[in-house]
């Protein structure tokens, strides 16, 4: 078996804010709570669950971590999720699985398995008068692989640490790499989500890693969702290349707004990183990867002159796209903008939340 290579610089951050911690209480609260309403909505209306993920149906769910355990979903922070591990099991023995089983189990009854159902896109209610959800099969739709735990920022809605805790190894070697590229290519999947819980771009490997997983999954789409501030280099820039879409997620437009969530970022980089990047990738005349701002929307962002801002800046540097996301977390960040429906003329309604797409259209002026 591959050596663990040593974890790259900077070390695993260490979140000790009282704001942040805060955050998680009140966020475990309410998770507690939302588990409770779901049981009791099983006896009101004798509808009960099945997870998307768990039958093979999900685009977004199955999750390869840094150490090949695998979990049911991304957001899997204190291993409950955890279905096994593919450095003793083979996927199919994982994915089919003692765990798998009893979590299905669990939700036929009306039951919610963990708590981190009840915020999963994949949880769902069985329709009106079927009684059991169709027969698993081996995911295909996508998967994310996690090539590294470790991050240069922490995001106050990320609790990593906790994940990075409890990984067997923070870095996943080329050689687990490759094995994981092959088992995608085996099971046929349409996307790969090259993300999880850590920075992508923050392992030493990327420029070999990217590659390798399109050689082994050439008509694959390839995803990457990057902070941007360690895509600083033209090995990474070719490296990205071969990626489908990447999503830089940059949640304000000053040092001082991103900060505000993501601990360490850098907008100054990150702005650099996607206009460098843009530039890139059009000097050898490609349209791939589609490059995306990602701006999570927080009430201290959200402010029509942040907005309109945000949509000059994107235009200016020539990114495919921008998109605004609400969120939920932190509780006390929600935008209430966009909740009250004072977004709705930026852009388009879409799955995120409100999009830009400059290649379709050209954005109407925020006042």
């Amino acid at each position: 078996m591959a050596t663990q290579p040593a974890s790259p610089a900077p070390a695993l951050r260490r979140n000790r804010d009282p704001k942040t911690r805060f955050n998680w209480i009140v966020s475990d609260f309410l998770r507690s709570l939302m588990v409770l309403w779901h049981t009791l909505r099983v006896k009101v209306t004798g509808r009960k669950y099945y997870c998307a993920a768990l039958i093979g149906e999900s685009e977004y769910g199955i999750t390869v971590n840094s150490d090949l355990t695998v979990s049911c979903s991304c957001q899997d922070y204190d291993g409950s999720g955890h279905l096994g591990d593919l450095r003793k099991s083979s996927f199919e023995e994982v994915f089919f699985g003692p765990v798998s089983q009893k979590f299905q189990a669990d939700l036929a009854r009306g039951k919610v398995p963990i708590p981190t159902c009840v915020r999963c896109g994949d949880f769902r209610r069985l329709p009106k008068g079927q009684a059991a959800p169709p027969k698993p099969r081996l995911p295909y739709r996508g998967m994310l692989l996690e090539n590294t735990v470790i991050c240069n920022v922490d995001c106050i809605g990320c609790p990593r640490e906790n994940a990075a805790n409890i990984r067997a190894g923070k870095l996943m070697p080329l050689a687990e790499l490759s094995q994981m590229a092959d088992l995608a290519a085996r099971l046929g999947m349409q996307q790969i989500f090259y993300l999880n819980l850590g920075e992508p771009f923050l392992s030493p490997n990327i420029g070999k890693e990217l590659p390798l997983l399109r050689e082994k999954n050439p008509d694959c789409r390839i995803v990457v969702s990057t902070n941007g501030v360690l895509l600083n280099t033209d090995v990474k820039r070719e490296a990205a290349l071969y990626l489908s879409h990447i999503l830089f997620s940059v949640h304000g437009i000053n040092n001082a707004m991103c900060e505000t969530y993501m601990k360490g970022s850098n907008f100054d980089k990150a702005y650099a990183a996607m206009r460098d990047m843009v530039a890139y990738r059009n000097a050898r005349g490609r349209q791939q990867p589609i490059l995306e701002w990602k701006y999570l929307l927080f009430n201290w962002n959200d402010h029509p002159r942040h907005i309109a801002r945000a949509i000059e800046m994107a235009q200016a540097i020539g990114v495919d796209i921008i998109s605004f996301w609400p969120t939920n977390n932190p509780f006390y960040g929600v935008s209430w903008r966009y909740r009250l429906g004072l977004m709705n003329h930026v852009g388009e309604a879409c799955w995120k939340g409100r999009e830009i797409d400059f290649r379709r259209q050209q954005p109407v002026a925020v006042k």
